[in-house]
């Protein structure tokens, strides 16, 4: 999701569970912080300029800093809550987020508190809530993305040859030609040049540091041949991967 693409955490408050019983109405001003919140069981509607966002144990809540919104208890419940700072966030209303695994976000909540109850422990802190974030906005992009699979398909492949847009047209579930045309729409490329690229800017990376051969770089960046790889990063780089390797690879430490 691009409202959280550049996010950084700056801080993060002590979690806890909000107990909210039915029948509670609650009016929010200028909310002090951003807020993630789950549901372990009830129901709660919050209301935000006009549109309603129904928090249940199928859906977390994103919460903004600065908002104004109303809630209504509609069922007894019990509602894990984590507010925190950050920078870089671009979104300034509520964000209604569909889980397929609640019970993994809770479980992540859970270890989340226990993280707390020891002065040691802030940058397992800030890397649980990374990873709870990115569990909780990575569901939320095959719906806003058709082409998601797809690209998650080819970063796990990328080393493949054979990989094709016959292949990543058949993990999207959609018809190749349709694949080409929403790949460059969205991508401003072709997929053969974005796997391309792709695989010119990994080779970059193990010719800088890797002590393999030129050969085993091209296998592992999915070129067919060695010759097909230095013709192509020659085509990029206006070296070959030998020269870049020379000139780029560091040895100190």
């Amino acid at each position: 999701m691009d409202a959280i693409k550049n996010l950084i955490i700056t801080n993060i408050d002590r979690p806890f569970v909000v107990k909210s019983p039915k029948g509670r109405r609650v009016q929010m001003e200028d909310r002090s912080a951003y807020g993630l919140s789950f549901c372990s069981r009830g129901q709660i509607t919050y209301t935000m300029n006009g549109k309603t966002f129904v928090s249940d144990r199928d859906h977390a809540v994103f919460l903004p800093k600065g908002g104004c919104y109303s809630l209504h208890g509609d069922q007894e419940g019990l509602f894990p809550l984590i507010n925190f700072q950050c920078r870089n966030f671009g979104c300034n209303e509520i964000l209604l987020l569909p889980l397929q695994n609640a019970g993994a976000c809770i479980r992540e909540f859970e270890t989340l508190q226990e993280l707390f109850l020891f002065p040691d422990n802030r940058l397992r802190i800030y890397s649980l809530f990374y990873a709870l974030l990115n569990m909780v906005f990575q569901e939320q992009l095959p719906r806003q993305n058709p082409l998601y699979p797809a690209i998650r398909y080819l970063e796990e492949n990328i080393s493949d040859p054979a990989l094709s847009n016959a292949r990543l047209a058949q993990e999207a579930s959609i018809s190749e030609v349709y694949f080409r045309r929403l790949f460059a729409a969205q991508y401003n490329t072709t997929p053969r040049q974005y796997i391309l690229d792709v695989r010119i800017n990994r080779a970059k990376q193990l010719l800088s540091g890797s002590p393999n051969t030129v050969t085993a770089i091209a296998e592992q960046c999915g070129f067919a041949s060695l010759y097909h790889f230095c013709r192509a990063f020659r085509s990029r780089t206006g070296m070959t991967p030998t020269e870049y390797a020379a000139r780029n690879r560091d040895y100190r430490i």
